[in-house]
């Protein structure tokens, strides 16, 4: 949840600590903190508050070197505050980490009694003094390294420098993404890669249980029992321009107006083909997906929505039953395995903690039908599922979703038209329609777009509202549940969805001419069934904003505001209804003034439990 940069080479590494923790600004954090060797010997600057106050720091005190690290904390243990900043500091090193040790009391426990003094709150303060132990009987710096990390539990991504060592830093993964930079004069670390395409595109993905030692010339990879091993050198293709700001005023707008063109390169792999292939989710996908006897989907926040979107379309179209859980509940309570089960994880990011320890437990259950849908090709995700599929939605730096979810629905639909037709559910005629139209989304979601300024109108009468409740129907009740996150998210208005048929069983009670009332309301069969219920707020005196297709006859009149959508798209009408709730959210924090691309206390990549 925050972020790690570190780096050893033949030049002042400062500016490129500095500029990669810009760029993992998404992240969420709420303070910010480096630590160099040179000449003065061990230095550290911390602040609270954005990355551009540790640079003015930086800037104002001249400070420069070649070996350094730097963070941005998330808090989880001890209060945002200089003296809980990373990094921490014991007896000549210094430590950034991201992840929870879960075991830092007993550690610290025993440190204290050993005679270390702590400074922070933190659980990180307990690896620095940990190193700093084993260092005294260790035989070199890696070795010390090892020692200590073999006695923590939870989830690590290790950065650490030692001033008796300038030349090189130990950096060390589990559980928390990590990954390695490579250039002729140097060697750099990060906790994604989007920092260190500003001198590299040469990456090496760590893997769980591995530690790695950085030089100037190069680096060396061994396990945590000091085996050496070797890992792939990539390139990445992750564009810098890709993770700038460009013409918009947000990262998020900017990610919500890119989504036709994520949608066309998600769906790229379809070309003018004549059918859908199994062979979209992998090689072996067609072996694997003919003996599913159900679908069970795993995910967290916004993924979890594509997820419950998907379940209408996987029973109704492909004819299989499915099952929707929230990451952060299944592997807590006993559930029933099934062999012949597809188990789905969604996440944006691929490193979601929640996501990946349900993984893992599945799997011991005897779970092995994988498959991960996943916009980061190189995550932990990715590397962990037997199919996979890559939304190239490219980066979404917003900490609110859009265009990510998006094209995980546009993935969900594939999974379900290639089930469908394994199963003998689809016919020819209706697969040429069926692809027809998916081609045809990027095209309908920019008529859409194009509706912006009445969605603006509205979130001018919404700014001085406390509470919002979402209502929808079928599978478009997902996509309230959607409208209602990205609400509270970035405007901090209490938003909540409900079913549209449940009304009566408790929020008509809330419902008053101060809780406006969002509905979506596609043209379908349960279109006359909403209005039912729409009139049920409206004769309370609740006042009524309806998202309705282009041939809806639905009007506006008092206390009831209709904005129809250019088409209506059936089936996939779910994917485009989720825009305009996405502008609205935006444009309510626009003019309620929040931080729109970094919401407060919430994080991008929720990467501890």
């Amino acid at each position: 949840m925050c972020g790690i940069v570190a780096a050893v080479a033949d030049r002042n590494i400062i500016p490129v600590l500095l500029e990669g923790l810009r760029k993992l600004e998404y992240r969420g954090y709420d303070s910010a903190g480096l630590a160099l060797i040179n000449d003065a010997g061990l230095q550290r600057l911390r602040s609270v508050g954005r990355v551009a106050e540790l640079s003015a720091q930086a800037d104002s005190s001249g400070v420069s070197g070649h070996t350094g690290i730097a963070h941005t904390r998330w808090a989880t243990h001890g209060v945002p505050s200089e003296r809980n900043a990373h990094p921490h500091i014991s007896e000549g090193l210094a430590v950034v980490h991201n992840g929870i040790i879960e075991n830092h009391e007993a550690l610290r426990a025993r440190l204290q009694a050993a005679g270390y003094e702590f400074s922070s709150d933190t659980d990180t303060e307990v690896v620095a003094h940990l190193i700093a132990d084993e260092l005294k009987t260790a035989a070199d710096f890696l070795s010390a390294v090892r020692q200590a990390i073999l006695q923590l539990q939870g989830a690590y991504a290790l950065a650490v420098l030692r001033q008796a060592d300038p030349d090189r830093i130990v950096v060390a993964r589990q559980g928390a993404p990590l990954l390695l930079g490579v250039t002729d004069d140097g060697c750099y670390a990060a906790s994604d890669a989007s920092a260190l395409l500003q001198v590299t595109r040469r990456m090496v993905y760590l893997e769980n249980g591995d530690c790695a030692e950085l030089m100037r010339d190069g680096y060396r990879i061994t396990r945590t029992d000091g085996t050496a091993v070797e890992r792939a050198e990539s390139e990445s293709h992750l564009s810098a321009d890709a993770v700038e700001l460009g013409e918009y005023r947000h990262y998020m707008q900017k990610e919500i107006f890119e989504q036709p063109v994520a949608l066309a390169n998600t769906l790229e792999m379809l070309g003018t083909a004549h059918s859908i292939q199994p062979g979209l989710f992998g090689a072996e996908s067609e072996a694997v997906l003919k003996g599913v006897r159900q679908v069970l989907i795993i995910a967290c926040g916004t993924s979890y929505h594509a997820g419950l979107v998907a379940r209408y379309w996987l029973e109704a179209i492909a004819g299989v039953p499915c099952s929707v859980e929230v990451a952060s509940e299944y592997r807590y309570r006993d559930s029933v395995p099934d062999p012949q089960t597809l188990l789905v994880t969604i996440s944006q990011s691929g490193e979601t903690a929640d996501t990946l320890a349900a993984l893992h437990h599945a799997k011991s259950l005897g779970m092995t039908r994988t498959l991960c849908i996943c916009n980061v090709p190189e995550s932990s995700l990715v590397r962990e599922n037997s199919l996979r599929f890559i939304t190239r939605a490219g980066p979404e730096i917003g900490v609110a979703s859009t265009k990510a979810f998006t094209t995980q629905l546009a993935a969900l639909y594939l999974l379900t038209l290639v089930l469908a037709k394994l199963r003998g559910r689809l016919s020819e005629q209706a697969e040429v329609a069926e692809l027809h139209a998916l081609r045809h989304l990027p095209i309908a979601v920019t008529k859409i777009l194009e509706i912006e300024p009445e969605i603006r109108e509205w979130s001018e009468q919404f700014s001085m509202k406390q509470h919002a409740l979402f209502l929808g129907r079928g599978r478009h009740y997902p996509i309230a549940m959607e409208g209602a996150l990205k609400l509270k998210e970035i405007s901090y208005i209490h938003a909540e969805a409900y079913p549209a048929g449940e009304l009566k069983h408790g929020p008509l009670a809330l419902v008053d001419r101060d809780m406006p009332v969002i509905a979506v309301a596609p043209n379908d069969a349960l279109l006359e069934k909403l209005k039912s219920n729409l009139q049920e707020v409206r004769a309370r005196g609740g006042e009524l904003y309806v998202f309705a297709d282009a041939d809806s006859e639905m009007k506006s009149s008092d206390g009831i505001h209709v904005l129809h959508l250019p088409e209506h798209y059936g089936a996939l009408s779910a994917l485009l209804h989720v825009v305009p709730l996405q502008l609205l959210a935006y444009h309510v924090a626009l003019v309620r003034g929040t931080d729109v691309d970094k919401p407060r206390n919430l994080a991008k990549s929720v990467t501890v439990e």
